[in-house]
């Protein structure tokens, strides 16, 4: 190459690359062509836009054109407003626009986005993508968050204390502090996997969607200002509004509600109400019992309340005598389950089982709303005969009558005395025994004596005490 072709050569090089340096590489058909139509480049489509013609762009709507690629969009560096929601994209990068206030990217397929360079940023909408991560500690300036339907199951929000509005329903969050977002209004984190949510400090949240996560309670003592609560499909056992006058929807179906407590004294502003589905639920607290509630659902519930009180319920649970004998085989039980410890503690025993010790068996009943249980004495022994030493006749269904047993059905008469050997009753076996009571008298706590006499003649005698 001879001198005059090289100088011919290196010019041509700069005067290529100063046109290039004066040019945006805009690869996508679609978004070259939106911005030959806005007057931005000339044409024809050759993957160049003028640097110059975009630079002070402030606002770009490319919401559903077709486009799979935004390179070309960092040279947009007054950009404030950028809409490029429903379109193809996979990728976003956006950290050159450092003026935008307002970002709308929701329905594309981007797996990743880079927004701690907008300390701008305001307004953040990107709803349907397939974000795994997403950053907004940076945004201090953050008013508006939608992030709905993404693959998020951490959320940090503690440093955009400027939140009105943050919407990350259908994720896979597990959890979520909302204690520093103060100025929220409006709360929607439904379709998560959420087990609780503290919401004390949100006194100003007027719309709050929770529906279909794992929450077991939502306390809303705190939100004054609430007027919509949607948290259908949990595991709320409780849940009371007497704080939330302002309320004007609530759906709370599909839950474990034993009881709900909607008593805020303006029931008649509750326009729309779903409790339905909640099938332990026995009745809901009112300002007015008396009052017309068919339109909400569901519409054939009648039993209304004006207290918590009235709504208390006795759980069901079996009862069996106390036992004296050689062994004892458990019976078929209908309502509750055998323990050896109270409240359903200890060993769980079975129906058929042989009890061949001296013991105190519960029996044990619960529902998710609350539980009982009733107990009884199996006692075994090994004698021909069992003489308690004591009774307690006082109605507690425990040790109220003094009577003897016979596991050889060898006892004839039982005779009781007092110690001044007054006969005071007489009966065998086949009577309930003696309940310390004589001419309709009840005798007072101390020792008595008593005669037992034999199929065979003989006579056992002793003594035992009442106990008050």
């Amino acid at each position: 190459m001879n001198r005059k072709t090289y100088f011919l050569f290196v010019y041509l090089c700069i005067v290529c690359n100063y046109i290039q340096s004066q040019n945006t590489f805009v690869p996508d058909d679609n978004f070259e062509q939106f911005l030959i139509d806005a007057g931005a480049d000339s044409g024809p489509l050759d993957n160049l836009v003028p640097t110059a013609n975009i630079s002070s762009i402030t606002n770009l709507d490319l919401e559903s054109q077709n486009i799979t690629d935004l390179t070309g969009i960092e040279d947009f560096t007054a950009l404030s407003i950028l809409n490029c929601s429903d379109n193809n994209l996979s990728s976003l990068s956006v950290i050159n626009n450092v003026n935008l206030t307002e970002l709308y990217c929701s329905n594309n397929s981007i797996t990743s986005l880079d927004v701690t360079s907008l300390s701008a940023l305001k307004i953040f909408w990107c709803a349907n993508n397939q974000l795994s991560n997403l950053d907004v500690t940076q945004n201090l300036n953050l008013i508006s968050l939608v992030c709905d339907a993404n693959f998020l199951n951490y959320l940090d929000t503690t440093e955009n204390g400027k939140l009105t509005v943050l919407s990350s329903a259908n994720n896979t969050l597990l959890d979520l502090n909302v204690t520093e977002n103060k100025n929220l209004n409006s709360l929607l984190i439904n379709g998560n996997r959420l087990a609780n949510i503290d919401l004390t400090e949100n006194s100003i949240l007027t719309i709050l969607d929770c529906s279909f996560n794992l929450l077991t309670t939502l306390d809303l003592s705190f939100n004054r200002n609430i007027r919509t609560v949607t948290c259908n499909d949990n595991a709320l056992s409780t849940l009371e509004t007497s704080n939330n006058g302002d309320l004007v929807a609530l759906n709370c179906s599909n839950n474990n509600l034993c009881i709900l407590n909607i008593k805020n004294g303006n029931n008649s502003s509750l326009n729309s109400l779903d409790f339905s589905l909640n099938t332990n639920l026995n009745c809901v607290v009112v300002d007015n019992p008396e009052n017309s509630y068919t339109h909400w659902e569901p519409t054939t519930f009648t039993n209304y309340v004006n207290s918590t009180e009235a709504c208390s319920v006795t759980i069901p649970v079996d009862s069996l005598e106390n036992y004296i004998g050689i062994s004892y085989t458990l019976p078929q039980i209908t309502n509750g389950k055998y323990f050896t410890q109270a409240n359903g503690n200890g060993l769980e025993l079975r129906p058929g089982e042989v009890i061949n010790n001296t013991q105190t068996i519960f029996i044990f009943n619960e529902t998710i709303c609350d539980s009982n249980q009733s107990f009884f004495t199996v006692t075994i022994i090994n004698d021909a005969f069992y003489i308690p030493k004591y009774f307690t006749p006082n109605n507690d269904g425990n040790h109220d009558f003094w009577q003897i047993y016979d596991t050889l059905n060898l006892v004839d008469r039982i005779y009781v005395f007092n110690r001044h050997g007054k006969l005071l009753k007489s009966f065998d076996t086949n009577y309930v025994g003696w309940n310390g009571v004589y001419n309709g008298q009840l005798l007072p706590p101390t020792d008595y004596w008593y005669l037992v006499t034999l199929k065979t003649k003989e006579t056992l005698k002793g003594h035992f005490t009442l106990k008050r």
